[in-house]
């Protein structure tokens, strides 16, 4: 098992967890979706957790298979979808499985696409795809904003108990995120991306953020004595200095682009 796998398995842990504490994705999104590909469209989606993404994706009438490798989360997001006779919800890793004769007109991965096998999957997208349908590659991150004092705090705890963090790490502005088409263009198989950028806050309480971080692998697969001691300081600084409440900015980016062919 490689890193990628190893980290992979790691983070399909603890279901229930990431069903509770996992944020989901800006309606403007969804919009931007539907314009793209019409309602009704057959979608396919990667990794689809405990189904974050596909809820809002039948409520606005695409016809859903939603793939999730881990069985726990496959079933949480079953239930969540049961008042949808449009949702199916299969478990298989997408590298593994075996594309229906008729292509989808969209493909979706929402937090999923950096688990995937590079070699694979922008060459089984595109397979997926009927001609000129679209593959839509979401990702969120931490940007600058929101309890700013707090995640400084962060980091220094995590420098005192994670050999792993670089230290001086700062939180990237929205602007610095980068727009990255190079995969899309290097596959040959895809138009030039669109790219769409929602900012946008959430705030936790302690003990929600402390489950958001044991929702990541990078924190799960710590040592257990160190892991609780950052946990600890991370708690200790959001309760005594914070009022046990503080705020995380987010920056959902979707990149949009149409099969070729």
């Amino acid at each position: 098992m490689n890193d990628r796998e190893r980290m992979r398995s790691v983070f399909a842990e603890d279901a229930d967890l990431y069903d509770r504490c996992r944020p989901g994705y800006p309606a403007p999104l969804f919009d931007v979706l539907t314009a793209a590909v019409g309602e009704g469209a057959r979608v396919l989606e990667i990794g689809c957790g405990t189904g974050q993404a596909t809820v809002p994706l039948v409520a606005r009438g695409f016809a859903v298979t939603a793939l999730e490798p881990g069985e726990e989360r496959a079933e949480i997001a079953r239930r969540h979808l049961a008042d949808y006779v449009s949702a199916r919800v299969v478990v298989a890793a997408f590298e593994d499985w075996s594309l229906p004769p008729v292509g989808f007109e969209l493909v979706v991965a929402a937090g999923s696409f950096h688990w995937l096998d590079p070699a694979v999957r922008m060459v089984k997208a595109a397979d997926a795809l009927r001609s000129r349908g679209a593959l839509a590659v979401v990702s969120t991150h931490h940007v600058v904003g929101g309890s700013d004092e707090f995640f400084a705090q962060a980091q220094q705890c995590y420098e005192r108990f994670d050999p792993n963090t670089e230290p001086g790490r700062r939180l990237p502005v929205a602007d610095e995120v980068p727009k990255d088409p190079e995969e899309f263009h290097r596959s040959a198989r895809f138009s030039p991306p669109e790219f769409h950028r929602y900012e946008w806050e959430a705030s936790y309480t302690t003990d929600q953020y402390l489950g958001l971080l044991m929702t990541c692998s990078r924190h799960r697969a710590m040592p257990a004595s160190a892991r609780d001691q950052l946990l600890n300081c991370i708690g200790q600084r959001i309760d005594a200095d914070h009022d046990g409440v503080i705020t995380k900015r987010y920056l959902t980016q979707l990149a949009l682009a149409k099969r070729l062919g």
